[in-house]
């Protein structure tokens, strides 16, 4: 499987980089596409076959760009996983417009985008996998997350139409929903609940895990492909119920 290629957006140091890694270990050349160039460098030292695109994701121009370098250095992805995110949790008066349409451009205008230029070549080879991450608030709204969960509701419903297009095809599009908090490396010490430092690891989700899951959902069999996932730690209270 050394030829296959996975281009994942979004290689922050949990979620992001896990996938890197599980799909490295299925044979896949991995293309990283994150802002942070100092954490991609370090990733392609540890992962054989990955290699680093610094690129802002919200910014069109340059992900143009970096699409044709992948294709170029790498070939065409068999996989896309669209891992990146930006959220913002204020109240409606304390949130900004500008914090919403930066969402949005993240979290749904960037998957658009990645599709419209990476499809093409899934289709005419007659296989493909899309895979988006998801979480709660692309099912449900609360009162921190007005500039927020819009644009992940948004993500989810474009998922959903690029399945019913693209399916047909033979482009197989999941969206995993993380119903959890993430065992981030940085969550116990940044947690915004003071309970969470208290909890046993197995309250939170594993990246590894997820990594596995979404590794998993990308290669089912053509004849049992599933689009919605809620994955949830076995301790979590189901947020979505």
């Amino acid at each position: 499987m050394t030829d296959r290629i996975a281009l994942i957006a979004g290689v922050g140091g949990a979620t992001g980089a896990a996938l890197s890694r599980r799909f490295a270990q299925g044979g896949y050349r991995v293309a990283m596409i994150a802002r942070n160039a100092e954490r991609l460098a370090q990733l392609e030292t540890q992962i054989p076959g990955a290699r680093g695109y610094p690129c802002d994701v919200a910014n069109l121009d340059r992900l143009g760009e970096i699409v044709e370098r992948v294709q170029t250095e790498l070939g065409a992805p068999h996989v896309l996983i669209h891992n990146a995110v930006a959220a913002t949790f204020a109240k409606i008066l304390d949130a900004s417009v500008e914090d919403l349409e930066r969402n949005f451009r993240v979290n749904t205008t960037s998957l658009f985008y990645l599709v419209q230029k990476l499809a093409p070549a899934m289709i005419d080879r007659g296989e493909g996998a899309i895979m988006v991450t998801g979480n709660t608030s692309s099912f449900r709204g609360i009162p921190l997350r007005p500039a927020f969960a819009p644009t992940k509701a948004a993500q989810r419903i474009l998922a959903q139409s690029l399945a019913k297009d693209l399916g047909p095809k033979r482009v197989h599009v999941g969206y995993i929903t993380i119903d959890a908090a993430i065992d981030a490396p940085w969550r116990r010490d940044t947690s915004p609940l003071p309970d969470w430092q208290d909890k046993p690891g197995d309250y939170f989700a594993h990246p590894d895990a997820i990594a596995d899951e979404v590794y998993h959902i990308a290669h089912q069999h053509p004849s049992t492909w599933s689009f919605d996932h809620v994955i949830r730690p076995f301790a979590e209270n189901w947020t979505l119920n």
